[in-house]
C-alpha cells in the first residue's frame, strides 16, 4: 500500500478532484489472486471512488497465458464481489494484444498504455476506456514525471457509495497522543505497523520530528487474508530499517541488489526510507 494512500485520497476528494484506485498483481495462482482481492478491497473500504477499480497485472513469472487469464478472472471477480464496484483492466498494448484473451476481453473494459502513438493497440477489446499516452508529463505542483491520460465518460463508475469493509477483516484507526520521549519507530512498533504507514497517514512532513502532545491517527487494519505471494519465489527474510540505514548499506550486507529491494517493497524514493520500516528481502 502506498503510504500517503489516505491523505492524497482525502486532499484530493476535498479538492473535487476525480479518484481512481489500482492494485498492482502479483498473484501465482488463482488462490492467492482472491486472497490479493480481499487485502485490495480492506484497503480501499470506506473510500468513495469515482472510476472503476483497476488490476495492474504486468510482472507474469514463469506463468503461461492461460494461468494469467485464469489469475485475472479470479482476481477481478472477488474485486466485484467485495466492493460492488465495476472493474476495469490496465495494460500495455502487448500484454492487450498477446496476453489477454478474448473471453476477459468481452467481460472486463480495457485501460491501454502505449507512447508515442495517437491511437493504441487494443488487441481483442474493440475500443478503449483509459489510454495512457506518456509517462515523462509534467503537471504543476508535482516533482518529477507524471503519467499522462485520456478517458472517456465510461470510466467512471454507475455508484459512488462508499466501499463497505469485507466481513471478515476489521478496519479501525485509533488515535495516540505522543508522549515525552517517543519516536516514531517505538509507536509503530507498539502498534505493529511501520513509520511508513504513519507518515504516510498523518501527513508527517518530518519523521524525526514530533511534539508532546501530538495526536497520530494509527491504522490498526486486522486483514486476517494475510497475502503470501512474492514477486520472485525464493528464500526471504524480513528487514527492520535502523536509524543510519541506506538502502546501498542493506543491499551490501544481504548481498542483493538495490533494484530487487526497490522492486519488491515497491519504494517509491529509493533514498527515502525510515527508520521502524520493515523490508522484504529476497536472498540469493
Amino acid at each position: 500500500m502506498d503510504s500517503h494512500f489516505r491523505i492524497n485520497y482525502e486532499n484530493a476528494k476535498a479538492n473535487g478532484l476525480k479518484v481512481g484506485l489500482y492494485h498492482f498483481l502479483t498473484a501465482r495462482s488463482v488462490e492467492e489472486a482472491k486472497e490479493q482481492a480481499q487485502y485490495f478491497a480492506s484497503v480501499i473500504s470506506g473510500t468513495s471512488p469515482d472510476c472503476k477499480l483497476a488490476m495492474d497485472f504486468e510482472v507474469f513469472g514463469n506463468l503461461n497465458t492461460e494461468q494469467i487469464n485464469e489469475i485475472s478472472f479470479a482476481f477481478l471477480q472477488k474485486v466485484q464481489e467485495l466492493t460492488g464496484k465495476e472493474v476495469i483492466i490496465y495494460s500495455d498494448s502487448s500484454n492487450a494484444r498477446n496476453t489477454f484473451n478474448s473471453e476477459l476481453a468481452s467481460t472486463y473494459p480495457l485501460w491501454v498504455a502505449e507512447y508515442g502513438v495517437n491511437t493504441p493497440k487494443t488487441g481483442n477489446w474493440s475500443q478503449y476506456e483509459g489510454f495512457q499516452y506518456s509517462d515523462s508529463g509534467t503537471v504543476p505542483g508535482i516533482r518529477g514525471f507524471t503519467d499522462l491520460d485520456t478517458f472517456t465518460e465510461e470510466i467512471f463508475l454507475s455508484s459512488t457509495e462508499n466501499i463497505a469493509t469485507p466481513e471478515n477483516t476489521t478496519n479501525t484507526v485509533e488515535t495516540y497522543t505522543v508522549q515525552a520521549g517517543d519516536t516514531l519507530s517505538q509507536i509503530a512498533a507498539k502498534y505493529g505497523t511501520t513509520v511508513h504507514e504513519i507518515v504516510g497517514l498523518n501527513g508527517i512532513q518530518n519523521p524525526n520530528l514530533i511534539y508532546v502532545g501530538e495526536v497520530l491517527k494509527i491504522d490498526t487494519t486486522n486483514d486476517i487474508s494475510v497475502v503470501t505471494s512474492d514477486k520472485y519465489e525464493t528464500n526471504h527474510i524480513n528487514y527492520t530499517i535502523q536509524y543510519g540505514d541506506t538502502l546501498t548499506s542493506i543491499a551490501q550486507k544481504y548481498d542483493v541488489s538495490i533494484s530487487s529491494i526497490v522492486q519488491l517493497n515497491d519504494i517509491q524514493n529509493p533514498n527515502l526510507i525510515y527508520a521502524g520500516e520493515r523490508l522484504r528481502i529476497n536472498l540469493n
